[in-house]
């Protein structure tokens, strides 16, 4: 019959354990032929009282015991039926042991109770089924010894024994407690071997899940985001996580069995703590940090009363984080205060920018008086578009998307431009995308944007220069996204100024206000998408805007 290997990891672990087996079930056969047949031939030269052996026959089953031992250790390395190959080594040991009672004698023999070891060697080995099959063909073998001995067949053996065969009653009696015997040894040996390999079947897979439960820990432990720390009833540390040593800066190796107190004085436990408690803890570096902690008894094996565990956590980002809300809140009071101001400059603002024109169109005076009234009403226009930016950027309206066409966005930032005068010619705008490209985004917002980063480009390029505006979907992570880049032949911006040109109020115009761009990055943001500067190769800015579509 064909066998083949096993398919699972359970399987193989089975046969290589049946393998060690095997190779005990070797060395313990050579071990027992080489004693027994030992001291058989110191008894036998000593002249004692015992069934006359045959050195021939003897010294050939040694022999053939060795040789076959020899054979069956190589053949154990490359055969793949080792169930197989058990129950044939366990059926020739039955032989040897059958050949060594009929050379000593069948019923007379004194090695009759060998038997006994093939015969428990299948229980162990082959289990219940395995055992009772060898008690089976050793009850055979046994018998037949016997069948031979009755009939006369051995008597050529023992020539100094008168009458080597027995009386049939006294054979059958010999053959039913042998018999009887080998099928109680059977028994009571796949028995035990049965219970043995679930006991080990069970502590298996209970060493298996502990081992799974001890690395499930340990990786709890280790990556966890809180810092443990646990010391025994002596306050000595005895595990320092991943986290503990994250925050604090020392490694867990020149931490165990330090004392917790000698380190950090400010976790030792103390009665009618309420909530979370809080410490200042110095670094391994010297820095001191806030941290926040909690400690709990430790449950060990031992009972240990004073055995505790301590958690903490690095306070240090929560403080920054509780400053800067506590900055925002305070910036968006003094912003609200400030739109309010500006708001009430707004109108007496208008009426001293109206009564200057009306003043300038009825007097009639000299050119320096003129000259001062244009002074006038142009300020008062400059400070009108400053309050006017400013309230945009304190109080964004939400913005109200639609689907429009961006050329057409594009040819209205264009009669703007053209209508301002900062853009005098000297600057041309142009367009790289298909005419009917659509964008998911409130017009005006949009076009305010566009208008925005076109008259910044044109006052970077103070010789004049080219101005394209490019657009393209794209396809990012499975989500549809619209391009829009804004390119100039401009300088370029300095690269100290790249990180900070979205910051509100900064400029490095003389009588800029800093609020375009800071617009500009706000309401992209209100539409959910993201903008960024960069320098071109050689000369020029660019600014790339993304917008989500649905």
């Amino acid at each position: 019959m064909l066998c083949r290997r096993p398919p699972n990891p359970i399987s193989s672990a089975a046969e290589q354990l049946l393998k060690r087996q095997l190779q005990w079930l070797f060395l313990l056969r050579t071990l027992f032929i080489t004693l027994l047949l030992g001291l058989t031939a110191i008894i036998l030269t000593k002249g004692h009282s015992l069934t006359p052996l045959p050195i021939g026959p003897f010294a050939f089953l040694i022999i053939g015991v060795y040789c076959f031992t020899l054979l069956s250790s190589a053949l154990l390395r490359v055969i793949p039926c080792l169930r197989q190959f058990t129950y044939l080594q366990v059926i020739l040991d039955i032989l040897l042991t059958s050949s060594l009672v009929f050379f000593s004698g069948s019923s007379q023999s004194v090695f009759t109770a060998v038997y006994f070891l093939p015969i428990i060697a299948g229980g162990l080995l082959l289990f219940r089924r395995g055992g009772l099959l060898m008690a089976a063909i050793s009850t055979l073998a046994y018998g037949a010894l016997l069948l031979l001995e009755h009939a006369g067949q051995t008597r050529f053996l023992f020539a100094t024994i008168a009458e080597p065969a027995a009386r049939t009653e006294m054979l059958l009696h010999i053959f039913s407690i042998n018999g009887l015997s080998f099928f109680l040894v059977a028994i009571l040996s796949s028995t035990l071997a049965e219970r043995l390999h679930k006991v080990e079947a069970v502590l298996s897979q209970t060493t298996a899940n502990l081992d799974r439960l001890a690395l499930l820990y340990k990786q709890i432990f280790d990556d966890i985001a809180t810092g443990v720390i646990t010391v025994d009833g002596d306050n000595r540390i005895t595990s320092f996580n991943r986290a503990a040593e994250r925050i604090t800066g020392y490694q867990s190796g020149e931490m165990l069995d330090r004392k917790i107190e000698g380190v950090f004085p400010g976790l030792l436990p103390s009665a009618g703590m309420d909530g979370r408690p809080q410490a200042d803890l110095a670094r391994k570096d010297g820095e001191v940090i806030p941290v926040g902690y909690s400690w709990a008894r430790l449950n060990t094996p031992d009972g240990c009363e004073n055995c505790r565990v301590f958690t903490l956590q690095d306070l240090s980002q929560i403080r920054k984080m509780e400053l800067q809300v506590r900055q925002a809140e305070k910036m968006a009071a003094i912003g609200e205060m400030a739109a309010g101001i500006a708001h009430e400059f707004r109108n007496p603002l208008a009426a001293i920018s109206g009564s200057a024109q009306l003043l300038a169109h009825r007097i009639s005076t000299g050119p320096q008086s003129r000259k001062l009234m244009e002074i006038i009403i142009r300020e008062c226009d400059r400070l009108e578009a400053v309050i006017a930016e400013f309230l945009l950027f304190s109080k964004p309206a939400l913005p109200e998307k639609t689907w429009c066409r961006l050329g057409q966005l594009v040819d209205e930032t264009t009669q703007v431009l053209q209508q301002s005068s900062t853009w005098d010619g000297r600057c041309r705008l142009a367009r790289d995308f298909p005419e009917e490209l659509s964008c998911w985004a409130d017009a005006g917002q949009l076009r305010q944007v566009l208008l925005n980063l076109c008259s910044n480009s044109c006052q970077a390029m103070e010789d004049g220069g080219k101005i394209v505006i490019a657009a393209g979907e794209k396809n990012r992570e499975g989500k549809r996204q619209l391009r829009i880049t804004v390119q100039d032949s401009g300088p370029g911006i300095p690269a100290q100024h790249l990180p900070r040109v979205f910051d509100p109020y900064f400029t490095t115009k003389e009588n800029g206000t800093g609020l375009g761009l800071a617009i500009v990055h706000q309401l992209i943001a209100s539409h959910g998408g993201t903008i960024s500067a960069q320098n071109l190769p050689g000369h020029g800015a660019s600014f790339t805007i993304t917008l989500p579509l649905p």
